[in-house]
C-alpha cells in the first residue's frame, strides 16, 4: 500500500463489461451481495457523493454522505435519517475531501457518479470494482482503469461479476487537510 498521510481514498463502484455505471438516475444492475458489501466496506466511513446519486442512494445507516452539488443549498436530506446517518452539502470536490478527512483519518470512499468519480481519479490510491459480466445501457461510465496506473491486489471471481481491488502504482495526491463541516 501507498506511505501517503492522511486518510486513503478508495473508490468503490459497479461496472459493467463496456464501462457502464449508470444512466444518470439508477444502475444497471442490482445484486443482493454487492449492496451487502458495498454496505460492509464502507461503513462507519464518509462517502464523497455527487447530487444526483445522493438522489438515488439516499443517507445510509453509519456513514456521513458529502454530497456534491453546485448549488448546495438545493441537496435535501431526511428530517429523520436513518441511525448514524448525515449529510453535508458542498460545492466541490476538494471541499469535500476536507471535510471528510476531517472526518475520518484513515479512509474516505469516492461512489460516484461518473463526474465525481473523473474529478476524484488524482487522489484516489484504491479502486474497490464489481466488475460486472455484461455490458449495459446508460451514459454514465467508469474512468477508463489504466494498468500502467493500477495494479491489481485482490480478485474474488463469481458468476456473474468478479470483485476485484486495485492499487494506484506511485502516490495518488495528498488530500487536502482538514477542513469545516465534519
Amino acid at each position: 500500500m501507498s506511505a501517503t498521510p492522511g486518510p486513503r481514498v478508495i473508490a468503490i463502484a459497479m461496472v459493467a463489461a463496456n464501462g457502464v455505471i449508470g444512466d444518470g438516475k439508477t444502475q444497471p444492475f442490482t445484486f443482493g451481495e454487492d449492496w451487502a458489501r458495498f454496505k460492509a466496506t464502507t461503513l462507519g466511513h464518509p462517502l464523497i457523493v455527487g447530487h444526483a446519486t445522493h438522489r438515488a442512494m439516499g443517507l445510509l445507516t453509519g456513514r456521513t454522505s458529502i454530497v456534491i452539488s453546485h448549488d448546495p443549498a438545493s441537496v435535501r436530506f431526511p428530517d429523520v435519517p436513518p441511525p448514524g446517518a448525515r449529510g453535508i452539502a458542498v460545492a466541490g470536490l476538494e471541499e469535500a475531501l476536507r471535510v471528510a478527512a476531517g472526518l475520518d483519518r484513515e479512509k474516505i470512499f469516492v461512489c460516484g457518479g461518473g463526474q465525481v468519480y473523473r474529478d476524484a481519479m488524482d487522489w484516489v490510491a484504491e479502486l474497490d470494482i464489481t466488475h460486472v459480466h455484461a455490458d449495459a445501457d446508460g451514459q454514465v461510465t467508469f474512468p477508463r482503469i489504466d494498468a500502467a496506473t493500477w495494479r491489481e491486489i485482490e480478485r474474488v471471481d463469481g458468476e456473474q461479476f468478479d470483485f476485484v481491488r486495485y492499487e494506484r502504482v506511485g502516490a495518488p495526491r495528498p488530500v487536502p487537510e482538514p477542513g469545516p463541516g465534519g
